[in-house]
C-alpha cells in the first residue's frame, strides 16, 4: 500500500487571462523585397502576410516577454508571487542556459517558481499549456504562467526566396489557474520524427562553430509544398479529434485559432474541417507572419481586444511545425 497523499490540486484548469507583446517595428513586404526576387502580391498570394513586427537590440526574447507577462497577469487578476511555475516555449533564446524563464520569473517578481524552457516549435503553446493543466489538476502550483515567445527574425535567411518573408517576432502569455468546471479539453498532441528535415536549422551550432568565421549563421529552412500538405490533410485530422476528444461538433464552436503559419493553411483547414460561417477564425498572420510558439496567443489576445471574440466563447486551437510536432485541444477563452 502506497503511504503517498493524494495531490490537493484543482478539479480543473482554465485560461484566467492573456497578454501579448509586439515588437515597436513593423516591415512591409516592400523591406523584404530588398534581398529577394518577388513581388508584393507573390508574397501576399502565397502566405497571405502584409507586415510582420521585427524585434530591436532592446526587445529581446526575455524583454518581449515579461510584457506579455504582466499584460496576462493583469488580465487574469493574479499577482507575480501568486505564479508556481513558468513555462517559457521558444526556438529563439540563444543561451543554452539557464533556462529564460529562469530571469523572466525572475524580473517580474515572481519569487521562486518552478522555471523551465521547452523547445515544440509551432506547437509549442499546446505544449506548455498541457503541462500547465497538469500542474493545476495535480495541485504542484496553483497559477502556472504559459509563455510562447520567439525572435525568428535572428533565425531568416533574407535571402531564401521560400522562406524571407514568412517569420516575425513578439511574445503571447496566459496564466492557466483552477476551475471548478473543464475549461482546457484533453489535448490531441505527438512527432512525425520521420518528417523532421522538412523544417530545421540549416547548420547545427557545433558545426557553425567549427567552420570558417564567414560561414552563413544558422538560420531556418523548409520544404514548403511538404509542409503544407501535411498541415492541410493531417493536421485537420488532428483538429477533428481534439473536438471529439472534448465531446463538441464543429457547430459548438466559436472560436477556431490555428498556428498563424499561412493563411492559405488556415483557409485550407476552415474548409477541410467544415466550420459554420458564425465561427469566428484568427487570421493574425496578415499582420505578424509567423511567430512560431507565440502565433497561437497573440492571435487569442487580439481577437479578444478587438472584441472579435469575447469571454467564454469555446475555441480550437492547434499548433504544427517543426519536428514534426502538433498539438491541439478546446479551451474557453478568458
Amino acid at each position: 500500500m502506497s503511504k503517498i497523499k493524494p495531490a490537493k490540486g484543482s478539479p480543473y484548469a482554465r485560461i484566467l487571462g492573456v497578454g501579448g507583446y509586439r515588437p515597436t517595428r513593423v516591415v512591409p513586404n516592400e523591406v523584404i523585397l530588398e534581398t529577394i526576387d518577388s513581388s508584393d502580391e507573390w508574397i501576399r498570394s502565397r502566405s497571405g502576410i502584409a507586415t510582420r513586427h521585427w524585434a530591436s537590440p532592446e526587445e529581446t526574447v526575455a524583454a518581449m516577454s515579461v510584457e506579455a507577462s504582466g499584460k496576462a497577469l493583469a488580465d487574469a487578476g493574479v499577482s507575480a508571487e501568486q505564479i508556481g511555475a513558468v513555462i517559457v516555449s521558444t526556438v529563439s533564446h540563444f543561451k543554452q542556459t539557464p533556462a529564460v524563464a529562469t530571469e523572466i520569473a525572475h524580473r517580474i517578481g515572481a519569487g521562486k517558481p518552478a522555471a523551465f524552457d521547452i523547445s515544440a516549435g509551432c506547437a509549442g503553446f499546446g505544449y506548455g499549456l498541457t503541462l500547465a493543466k497538469g500542474m493545476v489538476v495535480e495541485g504542484s502550483a496553483q497559477y502556472v504562467l504559459v509563455i510562447g515567445v520567439e525572435r525568428l527574425s535572428d533565425l531568416t535567411d533574407l535571402e531564401d526566396r521560400a522562406t524571407a518573408f514568412l517569420f516575425g517576432d513578439g511574445a503571447g502569455a496566459v496564466v492557466v489557474g483552477p476551475s471548478e468546471e473543464p475549461a482546457i479539453g484533453p489535448t490531441v498532441w505527438g512527432s512525425e520524427g520521420d518528417k523532421s528535415e522538412t523544417i530545421k536549422q540549416t547548420v547545427p551550432w557545433d558545426e557553425f562553430r567549427s567552420k570558417d568565421s564567414t560561414e552563413r549563421f544558422p538560420a531556418i529552412t523548409q520544404e514548403g509544398q511538404a509542409v503544407f500538405r501535411w498541415a492541410v490533410f493531417e493536421m485537420a485530422k488532428v483538429a477533428q479529434q481534439a473536438l471529439d476528444a472534448a465531446g463538441i461538433t464543429a457547430d459548438d464552436l466559436d472560436v477556431f485559432i490555428p498556428h498563424q503559419a499561412n493563411m492559405r493553411i488556415i483557409d485550407s483547414m476552415v474548409k477541410t474541417l467544415k466550420l459554420p460561417e458564425h465561427v469566428t477564425v484568427a487570421r493574425d498572420v496578415e499582420t505578424t507572419g509567423n511567430t512560431s510558439a507565440a502565433s497561437i496567443p497573440l492571435a487569442m489576445e487580439r481577437l479578444l481586444a478587438t472584441g472579435a471574440a469575447k469571454s467564454g466563447d469555446t475555441a480550437l486551437v492547434i499548433g504544427f511545425g517543426a519536428g514534426l510536432v502538433y498539438a491541439a485541444t478546446v479551451v474557453t477563452l478568458p
